[in-house]
This record gives C-alpha cells, sequence and structure tokens, in this order.
C-alpha cells in the first residue's frame, strides 16, 4: 500500500530549469502580460465610453476583453514571482483556486465565442430581425449564460481534484496548477477525473466549436444562396474574420491539450502549448480586433485625439 501523505503545497516546476534563462522569460512574459492589461483594457474601455460601439458585437467584445485580462491573470502573475523566487511552491488551496478560475474563465470564454459567432450569424442571415432578437436584455442573458454555465464545469474538476489523496511527488511539472499534471501525482484512482475531463470540458469546448462552425456553415450558405455573389460574400466574411481568427487560436491548443489522454510523454507538449492558451492568446485578441476592426481603429483614434485636446485646453 502506498504512504498517503497530507500535501500542504506543490513544488511547480515551471517552464525549464536552467537558472540563466528564468531572467529572459521574466522580461518576456511580463512584457507578454503588461501588453494584454494596456490592450484588452483599452478595449473595455472604449466599447464602454464610445457610443458608436453600443451594440451588441462590441458587448460581447467588451466581454471577452475582461475574460483575457481574468484570464491571463491567474497564471503569469504567479509565473513571474516563480521565476524571480528560488522556491516556486504553491499551497494546496492556492493550486486549486487557481484550476478553478482557469476553467472557469476558459470555458467562459469558449461559450462566448459561440454567443458572438451567433451574433454575427443573425446580424448577416437576418439583418431585419437582428435588433429584436439581440435585444439589449438577450445579449445581457447570454453573456449571463455563457459565465454561468461555466460555474458547473470549473467546480466539478477542482472539488474531484481536490479528493484525491497524492502520496507521489509534490514536483508539478508545469507552471500552473492544472487537472492533468496533478492527476500524474494521484495515487487514488483517477479513471473518473480522466473521464470528467475528457467528457465534460470536451463537451463545452468542442460544444461551443461545433456551434461556432455551424453558424459560419450557415452565414455562407445563406449568402451564397440568397446573393450568390464571392463579392459579397468575401464582404460579408472580413467582418467574421478577426472573431474567426480568434476562435482559431483559442480552440486549437485547448482541443490539442484536454481531449488526447494525458501521459509522461505529452506533458512537456501540454506545458508549451498551454504557454499560447494561457499568454499568447489573450494578447493577440486585442491587436487582432483593432487591425481588422475599422470601427474599433476609429474610436480609439477619437479617443487619443479628446484626450490630446482637454490637455492642449488646460495647459492654456
Amino acid at each position: 500500500m502506498e504512504n498517503v501523505t497530507t500535501v500542504n503545497e506543490f513544488l511547480l516546476l515551471g517552464l525549464t530549469s536552467v537558472q540563466q534563462l528564468q531572467p529572459f522569460f521574466f522580461v518576456i512574459f511580463l512584457i507578454i502580460y503588461l501588453i494584454n492589461l494596456v490592450g484588452n483594457g483599452a478595449i473595455l474601455v472604449i466599447t464602454i465610453l464610445e457610443p458608436k460601439l453600443h451594440s451588441p458585437m462590441y458587448f460581447f467584445l467588451g466581454n471577452l476583453s475582461c475574460l483575457d485580462i481574468c484570464y491571463s491573470s491567474v497564471t503569469l502573475p504567479k509565473i513571474l514571482i516563480n521565476l524571480l523566487s528560488a522556491r516556486r511552491t504553491i499551497s494546496f488551496l492556492g493550486c486549486i483556486t487557481q484550476l478553478y478560475f482557469f476553467h472557469f474563465l476558459g470555458s467562459t470564454e469558449a461559450v462566448l465565442l459561440a454567443v458572438m459567432a451567433f451574433d454575427r450569424f443573425t446580424a448577416i442571415c437576418n439583418p431585419l430581425c437582428y435588433p429584436v432578437i439581440m435585444s439589449p436584455k438577450v445579449c445581457i442573458l447570454l453573456a449571463a449564460m455563457a459565465w454561468i454555465t461555466s460555474i458547473f464545469n470549473a467546480l466539478v474538476h477542482s472539488v474531484m481534484t481536490a479528493r484525491l489523496n497524492f502520496c507521489h511527488s509534490q514536483e508539478l511539472n508545469h507552471f500552473f496548477c492544472d487537472v492533468k499534471p496533478l492527476l500524474e501525482l494521484a495515487c487514488s484512482n483517477t479513471l473518473l477525473n480522466q473521464w470528467l475531463l475528457f467528457v465534460v470540458t470536451g463537451s463545452v469546448s468542442m460544444g461551443a466549436f461545433f456551434l461556432t462552425l455551424l453558424s459560419y456553415f450557415y452565414i455562407i450558405c445563406s449568402l451564397l444562396l440568397k446573393h450568390k455573389s464571392c463579392r459579397i460574400l468575401h464582404k460579408a466574411l472580413s467582418t467574421c474574420a478577426s472573431h474567426f481568427t480568434v476562435v482559431c487560436l483559442f480552440y486549437g491548443p485547448v482541443g490539442f491539450t484536454y481531449i488526447h489522454p494525458a501521459s509522461a510523454t505529452s506533458m512537456t507538449q501540454d506545458r508549451m502549448v498551454a504557454i499560447v492558451y494561457s499568454a499568447v492568446t489573450p494578447v493577440l485578441n486585442p491587436l487582432i480586433y483593432t487591425l481588422r476592426n475599422k470601427e474599433v481603429r476609429l474610436a480609439l483614434k477619437e479617443i487619443f485625439r479628446s484626450k490630446l485636446f482637454k490637455d492642449c485646453r488646460q495647459h492654456h
């Protein structure tokens, strides 16, 4: 029988064991985190302050920016602290809390991306009824659904992981607490946990991904049948290009990590892929929407112009 001990903390092995590389990684991740805060914060502010952006599309974009700030804040501050620390530990409670919020915010983003695809489908395929279908009340309900339904997914994983006995090494082969690396350390039967990870997380992420693809499929079919023009199809799809790019960046790494079963050889790959969806994707989202969206760019210019004008008047 294996020796079951009460685990009070875990040692995060982090990104690299090479001491000389840690300052380099610290600078890189600090820059990524600051760009994330500034970029997503700017989009969140302009969607609130700019009356021209008070529409369903930008309401959901504001929610996405808020999500991305929170999502990266779950992992990046701890990564930055550990890169400067000699002892990279996290308490058991802190680990389960981090796991909960990581899955809660990740699931919310998956559902929200599906909601945003439905919004584009309604706007393009049913423009006359769009103001009625996507009324402010409906938008709030859809956003609330995305946030609330994700509580269950995160609660399942955090509670079931917290109930496990850990009798192996306390060294966690990751840079933050997630279900799969924790299952590697458990001496309890983890079959149910693995099944829940595959079924619950797989259903939420792949279900939302399927609904997103379905929305785009109907958009393409509807435009081809109605107009039979590649020019109109290209114009309509260009309005969805930013969202579709974000969808690919999010679902690709998430699908790779959570759909295939855990193994010792896959943990290094999972760790590398986790950098993409936990740190890189939240940074790229505001850049993608800003570069590809004319209305967002104009709103940013107007806010900066009005701010400069106000500053000049105060000086004079």
